[in-house]
């Protein structure tokens, strides 16, 4: 099993904090990560002026850095367990978000953190465009509206 290089991984994150949104992804190696005081340290998440999302156990890291704190989170069944563990609810749902983050639980759910970002930097039509653009040819329109029913009721709140 490859171990993480706390050295190479927090160099590889420089310059993140300077990014309008942030996802955080998922891996196997997650737990390792959140427990590596070198790599966490250099995660200074700002969701007052970043969005921030997570995917899967992504969603772990947000829960250990405290982002999430009382705010119900979205991840996969593997993480679930661990984010519990985080003392963060965990949703059974694909979304969720509060303010400027986000999680997605499952690796097809993905899609929802994107469509967000586009919806909330550029509105809810490019969301639906760039949604339709990569959809499934045949399956569009129904993509693209299970897509926009998952986002929506976290846009109305913006």
């Amino acid at each position: 099993m490859c171990r993480p290089n706390s050295d190479r991984a927090s160099s590889a994150l420089r310059g993140y904090e300077h990014a309008d949104a942030v996802i955080v992804g998922s891996g196997i190696n997650t737990r390792e990560i959140v427990n590596d005081p070198t790599i966490m340290s250099a995660l200074n998440l700002d969701p007052a002026r970043q969005l921030i999302g997570a995917q899967c156990s992504g969603t772990l890291v947000l829960a250990k850095l405290g982002l999430l704190g009382a705010v119900p989170a979205c991840t996969d069944l593997t993480t679930k367990p661990w984010v519990q563990e985080a003392g963060v609810e965990v949703l059974n749902q694909p979304f969720f978000a509060a303010g400027n983050i986000a999680t997605a639980g499952g690796c097809f759910a993905s899609q929802y953190l994107a469509a967000w970002i586009i919806a909330r930097f550029e509105g809810e039509e490019a969301a639906r465009n760039a949604l339709h653009y990569v959809a499934p040819v045949g399956e569009k329109e129904q993509y693209v509206s299970m897509a926009m029913k998952n986002i929506a009721p976290y846009l109305q709140a913006q």
